[in-house]
């Protein structure tokens, strides 16, 4: 049967959203708290977590707005992200069940967008930073956390198909200058890009996404037919475990 992407992603993260509210890897993170400096500094009145996922986002922002809503295209995720703001009592989190490319707000709702390894599950990748820039009111701060492509060819290449085996709702890790590119064409001034390397446990990585094992299988099968080059640069290890890349974006809204 051939399904829509919204149904893939939907059925890939909703069975799986308690995972994700859990997950150290998304409920920590030197990225984190550099998003809630920038969320302190601004004190928005309203502040929108961008395809939210477990809601971490949402968490930190939480602190420094008057009011977040959490907005991802999973309802078993956002009935998880409000159970958990429930029991951290964050009583101005609210959520709301959209794609990131069609927002159901209007023009210059919210004054700081935070959005965090969410893009690359997106169809529409332009369609989504052009809406972000939309609800966004002028000179307020949007910022985007993603892994990253390392834009060289054959490493590109590894690093989309065992992501997308891992992950069949995987569209796209755009590389740095992809990034700057699209969100000038959004009307956002980009100020300042931080990158990092992340390891990503080979176990828990799939376990995650319940990947089958006949696409471990074939994760494990690149791994091991991998050039020199590209074992090094992700760093791959005997059980399968690497690492990736992943950047940070702060733009203003032109």
């Amino acid at each position: 049967m051939i399904r829509v992407h919204d149904a893939i992603v939907d059925d890939q993260f909703g069975p799986q959203a308690a995972a994700y509210v859990t997950s150290a890897v998304h409920a920590a993170g030197e990225d984190l708290d550099a998003l809630e400096s920038l969320a302190r500094a601004a004190a928005p009145a309203r502040a929108l977590d961008l395809g939210c996922g477990g809601g971490h986002v949402a968490y930190r922002l939480a602190a420094h707005a008057r009011a977040v809503t959490a907005c991802d295209l999973s309802p078993e995720m956002l009935a998880a992200v409000a159970a958990s703001a429930r029991e951290r009592g964050l009583a101005n989190i609210e959520t709301r069940q959209s794609a990131a490319e069609r927002l159901p707000f209007e023009d210059a709702t919210f004054d700081f967008l935070g959005c965090r390894f969410s893009a690359h599950h997106w169809l529409g990748f332009e369609a989504g930073l052009s809406e972000a820039r939309r609800v966004l009111k002028p000179g307020c701060t949007a910022v985007f956390i993603d892994a990253m492509s390392p834009g060289r060819a054959a490493l590109d290449t590894h690093l989309q198909a065992v992501e997308l085996l891992r992950d069949t709702s995987h569209v796209r890790d755009y590389s740095a200058g992809e990034w700057q590119a699209a969100l000038t064409r959004a009307d956002f001034d980009v100020r300042q890009v931080r990158t990092w390397r992340l390891r990503m446990e080979y176990a828990s990585w799939t376990a995650r996404m319940r990947t089958p094992d006949l696409n471990s299988a074939a994760i494990r099968a690149l791994q091991a037919a991998a050039s020199v080059e590209t074992v090094e640069h992700f760093a791959i290890e005997a059980d399968g475990s690497f690492t990736l890349d992943a950047l940070m974006i702060e733009a203003v809204a032109a």
